[in-house]
């Protein structure tokens, strides 16, 4: 009768045992997944309209690049979690240095999208940015 008590108690505490390693494992992959979503450098192209060139720019988040007359700053820039439709998002603000009386007002400050740019379009005369990706 001792023998079936001890065998009942130790497949209750495997079972416990179990349920915690899974708890641990299935928390810490979902940390991980988050991580990799998340880049550090936002990759946009850059259409200049007068000369019909466009350039590849490479921005660290946080950093501000200075492009020409656009001074242009990466905040964020996130990829889907979705692999069936890829999907690239990216925070950014925009000033245009030309500008002289609003320096604190940026042409452009918020969310793009790789797929579709038209959502929250970056409107400037001379200049056009879309996103492309993010490492």
């Amino acid at each position: 009768m001792l023998l079936l008590k001890n065998i009942k108690v130790g497949k209750i505490r495997l079972n416990i045992i179990l349920l915690i390693l899974f708890l641990f494992f299935s928390f810490f992959s979902d940390l991980k997944s988050d991580e990799n979503l998340e880049g550090k450098n936002t990759e946009i192209k850059v259409l200049d309209k007068i000369s019909s060139k466009n350039t590849l720019v490479k921005l660290k988040n946080n950093r501000e690049l200075i492009y020409k007359d656009l001074s242009i700053k990466s905040l964020k820039c996130k990829n889907s979690e979705f692999d069936d439709n890829p999907e690239i998002t990216a925070y950014i603000q925009v000033k245009d240095l030309t500008n002289k009386d609003n320096d604190d007002v940026f042409v452009f400050n918020g969310w793009i999208f790789s797929s579709s740019p038209s959502i929250t379009p970056f409107d400037h005369p001379v200049y056009d940015i879309w996103l492309v990706g993010c490492n």
